[in-house]
């Protein structure tokens, strides 16, 4: 199925990564879910996903590692990443773009909203 994405949801909130992968699956994806910065790494190395969906408030390595981590190595450098945060500062956004975030999504938000940018997502990867 073209449309279908294996997605990595990292968040430290079990209820949100559960928001996210209900949604996302009913939506014809595939989820699997990350707790922390350092699962959210070895996830996408022994996985790798299609897209990533990334809390910046980890209690280990926070979102702006992860993102950073996974821009310098070759493997993952492309994989598209979406910053789900409740950070909604101006700032906060900027350096999640400039680390290579495709996207930034404030929390909290529409479940539809979050469906229709990975699913832009998935479109723009098989166009």
């Amino acid at each position: 199925m073209p449309n279908r994405a294996r997605i990595l949801a990292v968040d430290d909130e079990p209820e949100l990564t559960d928001l996210m992968q209900y949604h996302l699956v009913r939506a014809g994806h595939e989820v699997t879910t990350a707790a922390n910065g350092w699962e959210a790494i070895h996830a996408v190395r022994a996985n790798r996903p299609d897209i990533i969906l990334l809390d910046l408030m980890l209690p280990d390595l926070d979102g702006f590692g992860v993102c950073e981590i996974l821009r310098r190595d070759p493997q993952t450098a492309t994989i598209p990443i979406v910053i789900v945060s409740a950070w909604s500062s101006p700032d906060s956004r900027n350096l999640g773009l400039e680390l290579g975030a495709l996207d930034y999504l404030t929390k909290p938000f529409s479940p539809h909203e979050l469906v229709e940018r990975v699913n832009r997502l998935v479109h723009a990867r098989a166009g």
